[in-house]
């Protein structure tokens, strides 16, 4: 079983696909950039700005798939420069009790609308 997850709360696909797919035990969160769901636009500021604006984000999807953090099992950090790394690894790691989830994290050439940062998660939720 494939259904689709969205909402309102997070930024809408600005591309052929969804904020989340529910695959039997798992939710495939997209990446998410630091766009306001309000506007559609890049939100201004510094790293650490940018990344509570993707924080929120995925846990906006998250919610309306039935998650929370806490059922993260994988993530993969992007970054526009790997200088960053400090400000969004102390950010990401406040949304997670032990154990944390697997991750990874890359630098890449560009990302989506000149972000700085993307993140993509996967949560368990077999167990409801």
């Amino acid at each position: 079983m494939r259904a689709a997850v969205s909402t309102d709360k997070a930024p809408g696909a600005i591309g052929p696909y969804s904020q989340a797919i529910r695959a039997g035990d798992f939710l495939f969160v997209s990446g998410q950039i630091p766009l306001d769901p309000a506007t559609g636009q890049l939100v201004g500021g510094d790293m650490a700005a940018q990344t509570l604006q993707v924080m929120r984000n995925l846990g906006e999807v998250l919610k309306a798939g039935g998650a929370s953090f806490q059922d993260v099992v994988r993530s993969t950090i992007y970054l526009a420069d790997l200088a960053d790394f400090a400000v969004v690894n102390e950010i990401y790691g406040r949304q997670f009790t032990p154990p944390a989830p697997a991750r990874a994290t890359v630098q890449v050439a560009r990302l989506p609308r000149d972000a700085r940062v993307e993140i993509d998660v996967v949560a368990y939720v077999g167990d409801r």
